[in-house]
């Protein structure tokens, strides 16, 4: 009997009429999310006047027949990745029951919008994408978990629309782990964020912060790298800045505050967890961290309230220290880096001693208990 999986982790690649069909031309005008044509034809993606660092029209190398190509004219993406009933066909093709979706030119964690300055056309811009995700997405079939991406000042903008989301089928609140690396907003600690969790934690939805979307604490890329080679940097320093976003969680008391406030790590892979927890432990102690009122080592903050998601990894390795209960799995389709159409296979060679049960709760259980989706 095959497993049931829900991908935790894919995308959406957003079709260029997606905001302009949704936004008001008389009031924002090329400053609306949109492509634009080169004089050889050629397209690249605007947001509020300005091109936004994405290769090609669309992120959809996964599906293309050679992983190191950007499709440069929209009508050269792969269907799978725009199209949902071309995607629900991708994923039968990969033995994928569910999907949970992150945007594209939205940013990994929304963070395209959290750039622009005027708060008016930033909440424009999101509504639009959360939307078309429950209209285009959602409606079509079930297997598709939506997850909403916020404005992210002010707050009570933000809370208003999670709870906007939320209620029209939202499972999830997908929010930028270092804000203010985005524009002048209040650090990610201040109490003025308060509201974001405790609106996440009453509504039962995860806050999911994906890899890659705080580019200042990546390795910055020397301008004469090859797109190619300028991408697998990317791809690879992505996850392990999980760290960053992860220890100021574990350290600024917002978890010991929202005690049922679940976070996910999207993209953060596993190999690196177990050192870190177990050095993040060490440290903890070393500074006598204790004594400032912390009933809880940073390792058991975590193993409380957050979760790792693999999509390649050896997960008995990991699982022994991090816990199969926070662990989850995806395919990260349809870019560069996903295990599509062999993640079956991927699984077979990642999961090698792991138990039934294990297997089980990071492949399904975990994921649809966080999600709400049903047997």
């Amino acid at each position: 009997m095959a497993d049931r999986f829900i991908s935790v982790d894919d995308h959406v690649q957003e079709h260029p009429h997606v905001w302009t069909d949704r936004m008001s031309a008389a009031q924002w005008g090329d400053r609306i999310p949109h492509v634009a044509e080169r004089s050889d034809g050629t397209g690249y993606w605007v947001v509020d006047g300005l091109p936004i660092d994405l290769r090609g029209v669309a992120s959809a190398a996964a599906a293309m027949s050679d992983r190191l190509e950007a499709p440069e004219r929209w009508e050269n993406v792969p269907k799978a990745a725009y199209d949902p009933t071309a995607r629900l066909a991708a994923m039968d093709a990969d033995g994928i029951d569910r999907s949970v979706l992150y945007p594209t030119v939205a940013g990994l964690a929304g963070e395209t919008f959290g750039r622009i300055s005027n708060p008016e056309l930033e909440l424009a811009c999101v509504r639009a994408y959360n939307d078309w995700l429950i209209d285009e997405w959602a409606s079509v079939s079930a297997r598709f978990i939506p997850q909403c991406i916020v404005p992210l000042f002010p707050v009570s903008a933000t809370v208003a629309e999670i709870r906007r989301s939320v209620e029209k089928g939202h499972r999830a609140v997908v929010f930028p782990s270092i804000p203010m690396h985005l524009r002048d907003v209040p650090h990610l600690n201040e109490p003025e964020y308060d509201p974001v969790w405790a609106a996440c934690q009453e509504l039962e939805v995860p806050l999911c912060m994906h890899a890659g979307a705080s580019t200042k604490v990546q390795f910055p890329l020397h301008q004469d790298l090859r797109p190619a080679l300028a991408d697998a940097l990317r791809a690879v320093t992505g996850p392990v800045s999980t760290v960053f976003g992860l220890t100021n969680l574990l350290l600024s008391r917002i978890l010991t505050r929202f005690p049922h406030l679940n976070v996910i790590f999207a993209e953060s892979a596993l190999g690196w967890s177990a050192f870190y927890l177990e050095y993040a432990d060490h440290q903890f102690e070393q500074d006598h961290i204790t004594e400032e009122g912390y009933e809880l080592k940073p390792s058991e903050l975590f193993k409380r309230q957050c979760f790792f998601t693999g999509w390649y990894d050896d997960v008995a390795a990991s699982a022994r220290f991090v816990g199969a209960d926070h662990i989850l799995w995806s395919t990260n389709f349809p870019l560069a880096s996903s295990t599509w159409p062999e993640s079956q296979q991927t699984i077979a060679r990642s999961f090698v001693g792991v138990t039934p049960e294990a297997r089980e709760r990071i492949l399904w259980r975990n994921a649809a208990k966080l999600y709400h989706v049903g047997a």
